[in-house]
This record gives C-alpha cells, structure tokens and sequence, in this order.
C-alpha cells in the first residue's frame, strides 16, 4: 500500500510541476491554438484526477477508518484488479497526448460537415469521452455521471422519441460522423467555451484563492469580520455573515467557506444559544452567497462572461448590487433572530468575539486582492490579473517574514503544498466544465431540445414572463440539486435561457440586456440549490461542524435562504439593478430592493419590535412582492403598506410595555 502511495504522490508532483510550467507559459509568453491548449489543459486534468482518486479510494479510506494497520494484505488488495483499469487509462491519456500533439493543426484547420471524419478520429473521441465519464464518476459521483449518460443516449435516440425530445433523425454512419466533430473536432463541445475557461482564466484564479488563504490573507478576512460584528446581540451570528461575505469575495466556494469560517462562528453561535441546525444553517446561507459576492464570485461566473463575450469586470460590477442585496437580507435575518431571543442570549455571560491578533499591522495581506480587482477594473485579462495576483501574494509572504509578523510567513515547504493544492482543485474543475461540454453540444448541436423547448415556453406568450422564470427558477434549482453549480449554470443556460431572453426582448429590454439579465437568473438559482435539500452541500458541510441533523440544517437553510430568492426576479424585471441604465434609475431600483429584502426577512424571521402575528407576516410579504415591479405604483404601495405594518408592531410593543 506505501508503495503504490507513494509512486502515486512522486507522479503528482511531476505532473503538478509540468502542469504549472505548462499554464505558466500560457501566461506569461503565450497562448496556444485552442484546439491544442484546451485539450491539454484537459489531459493534465484528467491525469492528475486519476493519480488522486484511485477506483479503490473510497474502499481503502473506509477499511483505514475502520481497522487502521490491523488491515490484511488479502483485504488490502482486495480491488488490486483496479490497478489494470488506471493502466488503461494512462494507457489512453497517452494516447490523447499523441493525437493532440500530432494532429491538432488537421484539428485547427477542420471544417465541419465538408472535412473528413478518420477512424482515429472516433477513436479519439471515444477515449476522451469514455476517460471523462470516469473522471467525473470518481470526483462527482454518480449523479452527473448518469446525467451526461442520458444525454449522449438521448443523441443516439431522439430520432424515435415524442413531442419535444424529437429530431429527426440520420443514417448511423452520418450520426457518427456528427458526433464525433461535435465532440472533440470543433470548440462547440467538450473543448468549448467552459473548458477554455478553464485554462484561460479558472486556473489561476483558484491558484491564487489557495495562495491567498495561505499567506494570511484569509483570516485576516475572517478576523475584520469577527470584529465587526462585536457589539451587539447575536455578534457571532453576524460574525459569520460578514467574515463569509469577505472570504467569499476570494473563494468563490460555498462549501469552502463553510470549512473556513463555519469551524469558529459555529461552536461560537452554539455557546451563546443558537440551536445547531440554526447555526449550521446561518453559516451555510451566508458561505453559500459568496458565489455571488464580486470580485471572485463563483466559477460560473467567469464561464457566464465567456460565453456572454463580454469582460468579466462587467459581470462582477453587474453583480455587486444583487450580492449587497443578498448579505444584507441575511444580515437583517440574523439580527432579528437575535433580537427575538434576546432574553436567552442576554444569559449568557461570554457573547464577545475575541480577535487575538491585531488587524492594522497586517493590512497589506489584502494587497493581492486589492490588485487583482484593480486589474480586473483596467480590462486587463483574467489570466493576466489572475497571474498578477498570485505573484503579488508571493511578494506580501516575502513582506511578512521581514516587517510583518513571522505566523503569517509560508516557508518554501507551504508555498510548495500551495500549488499542489491548487493544482489538484483546478483539476477537479476542469472535470466537469468539460464534461458538461457534452451536454451542450447535444443539446444545441446534435438535437433540437433547446429549440423545441423554446419554442413552448415561449409559445405561453410574452405576458407571461413570471411564468417561464419560475419554470426556469424550480429548473434551474432541480439541477443546481443534483450537479455541482458549474454544470447547473451551464444546462440552466442552455435550457432556459432561449426560453426567457425572447421574451425580455419582446417586452422591449436590448438584446445585450436581456442576454445579462437571463444568465444571471440561471446562475443565481443553480446557486440557491447547494442550500436546498434534498442534495444541499453547503449545509451538510455546516451541519457536520455543527453537530447537528444535516436534513434538519438543511431545511432551515432553505428556510432561511428566502430572503435571497426575491433578488433574482427584481433584477429581471428591473435591469438597473445590474447597473443598466440611468443613474437614478439604478438608485432608486436598488433602494427598492434594500427595502424589499428587509421586508421578507423581517417576515422569515417574524420578528420586528415583537413577534409578528400571522396576518402581519402574510401582509409584509404582499409589501415585499408589491417592490419586484419597478412600477412606481407597486413600488409605492409596497412601501407604505410595509412601512405601516413596522409602525404598528412597534406601536403594538410600547403598548405592551404601557401595559406590563
């Protein structure tokens, strides 16, 4: 077992170090044809994938927990046949890297439908195909890996199926030629758009997250947030908003930073008198909008930019209203959660936060971050700005063993785990993005779904616009359940967003606009999925930290996300909130979201200045849907009805108090 362990450690770090060198070429001298750097890019991934996941990793891990070195050769080796399947598989990627390298410029010059399809072409696709459906088995798990499945068998199938799921159909010879181009001979499937991505700018930008975390960066992060939120009640509650709306900004990564601030603000939520559930469930809610949280947000962010062709400073900067909006919601939640029990957490004797190391002196940690977004404003390359950050997070290590304090110094031996860290979670993202390449290219270039489900939901009319965004909403969130949210972003894309961007245009929106608007709708719901149960990882992370019932931790986060579920319909039917159009308009819409966030968590948490009663609860939400529409009308009914309401519960307290 050492063996097999370490000859398997010694070819990670061979392929870590080439695959560095390799995307560091891509950054510094340049880039290749995409038809040879993206299938590189997937070929370092794919090896690195099988290095770290063996077939017999969840077997070997269960049978350390569970007997440790009293383990039997016999039991041991019990998969040893698993050995001849990665053989097979380095056997294959060797392969891949002999047809790329030699052939990528019959690949580059390839013209569709005219050029002819070799049998070493379906060879090629074959293997790619096969060696991907296993790499995301054993990183993803059987869920993704038996969606793609049903939709390269409905490629092969749909000429015999009914109604929607039709097309018509070819001989077997021209299906195949189709596929095969489709696939692995054109940018328009498992080399397209999300695995460019991948290698253009993903890489760098988790790269630089794992630098970030580990040279200080992100507990001072986490530390401003504790500190922060110090005084008042509810302070830990709120610690974990803000230090997971911070770290967030970096990681891009709900379950991330669950497993970065859940491990302090939970046990402290818990000793000041939250329930587990509700602890894991407010650390989750809060990690979970760190996807959405510029200037990192999460990796479908980066792949909404590509494929909107658009700079990704414009999505961030689309982004930051929306994400204010969703902290400031949850902030609102928690605090009058806080309020509600104040007379069980005034209990407690210790609800002070205590930040043992000063945060002025190690303020220039967040100079990476600062030049990363500076880059990012200046339209400077993701990759460029992605490099930029990873070598100004190696300057502010060297700053910190001279001037800053020695805790915050990484030794060669840290920066090295770095990139191997890195390296390993680039790998396990190139997986699916290029994975789900297949899925597009069947959807939109094998088949006619994405046209003919178009065509129905449109076909409801264009006033029936909340129509098809709650189909794409509860769409988008069965996937985001059962897929890791890049590859919910990218079939919510391909699925619903034909759907809804005709009828934003019919409706008079610009085509830019509504193209920003559907795809933003798409990512926000496939986010919301990692805190809805039945399939919430975000929660389950928490509720392992917290001790508590996951399924428990899971509706609760569900529950307490609502205040968040407003904010993607208000910016479809008001676009200013991305910051298209006027400056007042965007003043004025954001002001009405604030407003109408504060109300629906007002409601979640039925709480103002005493508890709400049932009808005061159902008329402050009719006061928080009434601000979706940008209607002044609406707007103006929802705010005073709202504003009413908030006066009449605290009228209803001081009469109390008369009273009492």
């Amino acid at each position: 077992m050492g063996k097999k362990l370490e000859w398997r450690q010694m070819a990670a770090i061979a392929l870590t170090v080439v695959f560095f060198l390799f995307q560091m070429y891509l950054a510094l001298i340049k880039q290749l044809p995409t038809m040879l750097q993206a299938p590189l890019h997937l070929l370092f991934a794919l090896a690195l994938v099988y290095l770290y996941n063996p077939p017999d990793k969840k077997y070997r891990k269960k049978l350390q927990k569970e007997k440790g070195d009293a383990a039997t050769a016999q039991e041991l080796n019990k998969f040893a046949w698993s050995r001849w399947v990665d053989i097979l598989a380095a056997a294959g990627i060797v392969f891949q890297l002999w047809y790329v390298v030699t052939r990528y410029q019959s690949l580059v010059d390839h013209v569709l439908f005219i050029s002819p399809v070799d049998s070493i072409d379906i060879a090629f696709m074959v293997i790619t195909a096969v060696l991907l459906l296993e790499a995301v088995r054993r990183t993803l798990g059987g869920i993704l890996f038996g969606f793609i499945l049903l939709f390269i068998i409905y490629a092969w199938t749909a000429q015999y199926l009914p109604g929607i799921l039709y097309t018509r159909g070819k001989p077997f010879a021209a299906m195949l030629k189709q596929f095969t181009e489709g696939m692995t001979m054109s940018t328009s499937g498992i080399f397209g758009s999300p695995l460019q991505t991948s290698a253009n700018s993903l890489f760098y930008f988790i790269v630089f997250g794992a630098f970030f975390s580990a040279f200080g960066g992100g507990q001072l992060l986490i530390d401003i947030g504790m500190k922060a939120s110090n005084k008042g009640s509810g302070g830990p509650a709120k610690a974990a908003v803000i230090s997971s709306g911070l770290m967030g900004m970096i990681s891009g990564s709900a379950v991330a930073n669950v497993a970065t601030t859940g491990v302090m603000t939970i046990p402290m939520m818990k000793k000041v008198g939250y329930e587990p559930e509700e602890a894991g469930a407010i650390e989750a809610v809060a990690s979970t909008g760190g996807q959405v949280m510029p200037p990192i947000m999460g990796v479908g962010a980066f792949i909404m930019a590509e494929m909107l062709g658009i700079p990704y400073g414009r999505v961030a900067t689309a982004a930051i209203i929306p994400a204010v909006a969703y902290y400031f919601a949850v902030f609102v939640l928690v605090d009058r959660l806080a309020a509600k029990r104040a007379s069980r957490l005034d209990g407690r004797a210790d609800t002070t936060i205590k930040v043992e190391r000063k945060i002025l002196p190690r303020l220039y940690l967040l100079l990476p971050a600062v030049i990363l977004v500076v880059f990012i404003v200046r339209g400077a390359s993701l990759m460029r700005a992605g490099t930029m950050g990873i070598f100004s997070c190696l300057v502010c290590n060297v700053i910190s063993y001279f001037v800053g304090e020695k805790k915050d110094f990484v030794g060669l031996k840290g920066i090295w785990e770095c990139c191997m860290d890195g390296a390993k979670q680039a790998a396990e993202i190139a997986i699916p993005t290029a994975a789900c390449g297949i899925i597009i290219n069947v959807v939109t270039g094998q088949t006619a779904l994405a046209t003919n489900l178009s065509a129905v939901i449109s076909g409801l009319g264009t006033n029936m616009l909340f129509v098809a965004l709650l189909i794409g909403m509860v769409g988008c969130m069965l996937l985001g359940m059962a897929l890791p949210t890049v590859a919910a972003y990218l079939v919510g894309v391909i699925l619903f967003v034909p759907c809804i961007r005709p009828i934003l245009i019919s409706s008079g929106m610009a085509d830019g606009t509504a193209n920003l608007c559907a795809n933003m709708f798409v990512f926000y719901y496939g986010i919301m999925a990692q805190i809805t149960p039945p399939v919430c990882v975000a929660s389950y992370t928490a509720a392992g930290i917290a001790d508590a019932n996951a399924m428990k931790t899971g509706i609760k986060g569900f529950l307490f996300s609502m205040v968040g579920f407003m904010v993607p319909f208000v910016f479809v039917y008001n676009p200013a909130i991305l910051l298209e159009g006027a400056a007042m308009e965007i003043v004025l819409g954001a002001a009405m979201l604030l407003v109408g966030t504060f109300f629906l968590a007002t409601v979640v948490s039925g709480y103002f200045s005493v508890e709400l009663s049932v009808a005061e609860r159902v008329l402050l939400f009719v006061a928080a849907i009434c601000l979706i529409s940008p209607e002044i009308i609406t707007s103006g009914i929802g705010v005073v009805l709202g504003a009413a309401l908030l006066v009449w519960n605290t009228a209803r307290k001081k009469k109390a108090v008369k009273a009492a």
